[in-house]
């Protein structure tokens, strides 16, 4: 009992938790308004993550075993807790009836390991009778919550933790090797000892994966450098506060929130506050580089997610809910300029002007109406448009008359949603991306959608984060200008 009493007193004192360890067993739904994954509520995908609220808790597991060892095994002494602490492990407390050669470190990683694993197996359905979603899906929801796990309570430009940088590296590694084993065959040519050449086939990295791959890797780095970038700054962040005025970012809903708006909706978010005189040019400049970076990080991240849901399939669940017509989905004041209006002077932004969208909800309803009537005229300009399969549908586009009413309006709704897009960039997943992202089984290009998406949403929040900074360094500077 003297021993155990000691080694009790010895971890209370000495023991530190491994940081690799800290906030990585907790695979509980994350509580946000962006997304929500792993409870099967697939409505919305957001491109945004600037609200999201993680938490992770680690727990051990205090029990102990206390049947006895077999006398062909080896006493173990008590591991040094200091060795515990690099590897990662903890030694188990002693019961009443144990003793310390009974005892037996807990590797928490392999623990944790070994969680996952079954998680990803069954599909997120804890009670194994094979209703889980498919492994696409589950690998998609994976990234999503480990990216909200990481940087949900990041709200600062600033370096990330150590400890949640090793996580994001370790575990992201662990998601995309199986990326590894992701193959297509090829015909080679290959010759034999006595110099006959005969056609092989070899196999190499899915093409696909092969170029996408390499360049988020890349894009995550960056990322991770610009936030360390901010390590000694001008600026600093408050819990409570104010700013001045009103700025809206142009083609963007996002707002500098005005102080009585600020505090009921989000009062969470941390404050910028600069010196009385505003920042130092060189801080300006320095500022002004990152957002540059930062915003082309963003571009291309969301070039890359974009192309790949392109690549995805529809699913027929999507095809068969679509509307029996195109001017029952866009209403007819769309309708009507769309169909009248000749090809030299249809103009998309005249189009979206005069619609006067006020809110992202109007902007995402409008996005889905608009893409639900470009398929709905699409299938009708096939040959044959009962088969609702977008297979079906895409061999036939190459037969289509191309004066056809049902394929001018098809391709004028193509350009209305691509300019929607783009005026909006940051506007939410629509139904389609949704639908495709549910039920997707491609684990390759659930891995490059769901990397690519949190990515675009790390580097939208960098530069919402740089333009509050530099939105408050002029609010200062202009009132030093006013006092003089």
């Amino acid at each position: 009992m003297e021993s155990a009493a000691d080694t009790d007193e010895s971890y209370d004192l000495g023991y530190q938790p491994s940081p690799s360890s800290v906030d990585q067993t907790d695979n509980s739904p994350t509580e946000t308004t962006s997304y929500s994954t792993i409870s099967g509520d697939f409505s919305r995908y957001r491109r945004m993550y600037s609200e999201i609220s993680a938490s992770s808790e680690l727990t051990y597991d205090s029990s102990y075993s206390e049947t006895p060892s077999p006398v062909c095994w080896p006493a173990m002494k008590s591991p040094d807790l200091a060795v515990l602490t690099r590897l990662g492990t903890r030694p188990r407390k002693l019961g009443k009836d144990d003793n310390s050669e009974n005892q037996e470190p807990v590797d928490i990683e392999l623990e944790m390991m070994k969680e996952r694993f079954s998680k990803l197996l069954l599909g997120e359905d804890m009670s194994g009778s094979g209703k889980g979603v498919c492994t696409a899906v589950t690998v998609s929801n994976a990234i999503t919550n480990l990216y909200a796990s990481v940087f949900g309570q990041h709200l600062k430009l600033e370096p990330l933790h150590l400890e949640k940088k090793l996580m994001w590296k370790r575990e992201m590694n662990c998601l995309l090797s199986v990326c590894d084993y992701i193959v297509e065959f090829v015909p080679a040519s290959q010759c034999l000892k006595d110099g006959t050449a005969v056609e092989i086939l070899t196999n190499r990295p899915r093409s696909d994966i092969c170029i996408n791959l390499p360049a988020l890797r890349k894009l995550d780095a960056m990322l991770l450098e610009v936030l360390e970038s901010f390590h000694d700054t001008e600026f600093w962040y408050v819990e409570q506060g104010s700013m001045s005025g009103n700025s809206t970012r142009s083609g963007s809903f996002r707002r500098i929130i005005p102080p009585p708006q600020r505090k009921e909706e989000k009062w969470w978010l941390p404050v910028p506050c600069v010196p009385s005189n505003g920042l130092s040019d060189e801080s300006r400049k320095h500022l002004r580089h990152q957002r540059n970076c930062a915003n082309q990080i963003l571009k291309a991240a969301m070039a890359i997610n974009s192309s790949i849901l392109a690549e995805m399939e529809i699913p027929d669940t999507y095809m068969s809910s679509l509307p029996k017509s195109g001017k029952e989905s866009v209403g007819d004041t769309i309708y009507r300029y769309m169909s009248q209006c000749s090809t030299n002077k249809f103009s998309p932004d005249y189009l979206l002007n005069c619609l006067n969208i006020s809110s992202e909800h109007e902007a995402l309803e409008l996005a889905d109406r608009v893409e639900a009537s470009m398929y709905t005229w699409r299938r009708k300009a096939c040959k044959n448009p009962s088969k609702s399969s977008w297979n079906m549908v895409k061999d036939l586009m190459s037969d289509i008359d191309r004066n056809d009413k049902n394929t001018v309006l098809a391709e004028r709704a193509e350009i209305v949603l691509f300019t929607l897009k783009q005026r909006y960039p940051e506007l939410s997943q629509t139904t389609l991306d949704t639908s495709k992202i549910q039920y997707n089984k491609d684990v390759g290009q659930a891995i490059l959608e769901s990397y690519s998406r949190v990515l675009e949403g790390l580097a939208f929040n960098i530069v919402a984060w740089i333009e509050d900074v530099q939105f408050i360094d002029k609010s200062m500077r202009n009132l030093v200008m006013e006092s003089r």
